[in-house]
């Protein structure tokens, strides 16, 4: 903004020079007034605004000497997207190698604990006939122990132990000294004490606690005296150790086969680990380790007779698994006991076992005699 805006002439002495008098002719060219239209610098009334601005004119220069610099650099170095330094990309991992089946539980202290027991019970049964009866009642009573304990930690029922363990022991050797007559006698009066003994306690959940201690004298000591029963023939011993090779050939063939060919689940709401491949190896294998036994263990014997009798232990086994498996899954465990490394308990070796004695039983009666 020029004077003239102001609207009158500037005094003498005013930012110019003294007055002269008038002006000489020539050129409209006049001192004053250009001086005046020239530009005041602004000054600032605070001590240290020189400083500042010399500060600012320091970093005017040094950002125009970057500024030169990133643009010699954009000229003869990398792409932009290069100047920061890139890491290196991972390597992706490789595929994880497809991990081969594996069986549930140890296979090295099943297969020595199943030689361990197998030894003791082959000494006893060739040795003294009544130390094998023993044995059995000693596995009797474990196996009662085992179920009872864990209906009252699951279920909150009592069984009454006491009267099912020495009713149990009793009905095995009743089974061996009396037969099937014996047998049932002592079925029944272990039925009776378990009714009675739980009169000594408080009324609630009676009926469940004694439905429950009958079905486990039916369920173990009982189908155990089959087995007894088969010891009392002439032959007895090549029936029970023909019984027991057939009941654990099954079970093998059953794992073997499911394992390696298993696709098709047998029961899977019961026992998902089951496959019908599985019972046609239990089948395949207890029908063929039947004909054999037969034939060459069994007095009177035929090959025949071994194929039904290996067919009806396959299922009779894989059945008795099978409800032993809907047990503990309504119990919600695995196994029903820790005593046996690999094995899990007493009655996880007796879930096939007890419902194929009676059938091996029947069978042999049938084909060759009960003498």
């Amino acid at each position: 903004m020029n004077d003239s805006s102001w609207g009158a002439p500037p005094r003498a002495g005013f930012w110019g020079p003294p007055d002269q008098g008038p002006a000489p002719a020539g050129p409209a060219y006049d001192e004053h007034d250009a001086q005046q239209t020239r530009p005041m610098p602004i000054v600032p009334d605070f001590p240290d605004a020189g400083r500042d601005a010399e500060d600012r004119g320091d970093r005017d220069h040094r950002d125009d000497s970057n500024d030169r610099d990133r643009g010699a650099a954009r000229l003869g170095g990398p792409p932009i997207r290069d100047e920061i330094p890139q890491e290196p990309m991972p390597t992706p991992p490789a595929a994880p190698e497809p991990q081969k089946k594996r069986a549930g539980r140890d296979l090295r202290a099943a297969i020595g604990v199943g030689a361990g027991l197998g030894a003791v019970i082959v000494a006893s049964l060739f040795i003294v006939k009544a130390v094998f009866v023993g044995v059995i009642a000693v596995a009797v009573v474990v196996g009662l122990w085992e179920l009872t304990s864990r209906l009252e930690e699951r279920k909150q029922i009592k069984p009454p132990l006491v009267p099912l363990a020495v009713g149990g022991a009793a009905m095995v050797v009743a089974g061996y000294v009396r037969g099937a007559e014996g047998a049932w006698v002592a079925m029944a009066l272990t039925a009776l004490a378990v009714l009675v003994w739980r009169m000594t306690e408080p009324p609630e959940g009676y009926l469940k606690d004694v439905t429950a201690g009958v079905f486990a004298a039916f369920y173990v000591p009982f189908l155990a005296t089959f087995v007894s029963m088969m010891l009392t023939a002439d032959d007895g011993p090549l029936r029970v150790l023909t019984f027991l090779m057939l009941t654990v050939v099954s079970d093998t063939g059953a794992y073997a086969v499911g394992w390696r060919f298993g696709k098709h689940k047998l029961a899977p709401r019961i026992s998902p680990g089951k496959t019908r491949e599985g019972l046609g190896g239990a089948v395949a294998f207890a029908m063929g380790a039947g004909a054999l036994c037969m034939e060459f263990l069994i007095e009177d014997g035929t090959w025949w007779q071994g194929l039904l009798l290996g067919f009806a232990v396959a299922v009779s086994a894989t059945l008795g698994d099978l409800g032993e498996s809907m047990i503990k899954r309504d119990l919600g465990i695995k196994d029903m006991g820790t005593l046996l490394p690999g094995h899990g308990g007493i009655m996880d070796r007796l879930d096939s076992l007890l419902p194929t004695a009676p059938v091996v039983w029947l069978l042999m009666v049938i084909f060759v005699g009960s003498g």
